[in-house]
């Protein structure tokens, strides 16, 4: 297996409004979709999938959820970029978690759950290099 991650799938209850909510709310720009089943945003160098059947495309339809809590990081270029988009995840409909702070790494960070409850932490990091491209490098 190569070193990297090609596609983030997120298992959605509402298709419609959680394109909303990434698309209209977060400005993210939809790339393709098939009506009701999936939806897929190019991010930097992968891709954001929303998928209605997650479940039973996985074989685990019936299947408890919520041991594999993981949260999506989106780092930020400045400081208060943490509380500004935290500030927008909350208009656009998500619960933050936890407000942004500041870390005891030196950095700041908050905590947002989109409209199925998939955790994001919002994070400036004094110490990773973000690209003109959105790439992030380790420093």
């Amino acid at each position: 297996m190569e070193q990297r991650v090609s596609a983030i799938t997120l298992g959605v209850s509402d298709l419609d409004r959680s394109v909303g909510f990434y698309a209209d709310g977060l400005g993210l720009k939809l790339g393709k979709a098939v009506a009701g089943e999936v939806a897929f945003f190019q991010l930097n160098g992968l891709v954001l999938c929303l998928y209605n059947d997650l479940a039973q495309d996985s074989g685990l339809a019936g299947e408890p959820f919520g041991r594999g809590l993981f949260s999506i990081a989106h780092n930020v270029r400045e400081r208060d970029g943490v509380d500004a988009v935290l500030r927008r995840a909350e208009d656009a409909g998500a619960r933050i978690t936890r407000p942004a702070h500041d870390t005891d790494w030196g950095g700041r960070s908050g905590y947002f759950a989109d409209p199925d409850g998939h955790l994001w932490e919002i994070a400036w990091n004094p110490f990773w290099k973000i690209a003109a491209d959105g790439a992030t490098t380790l420093e």
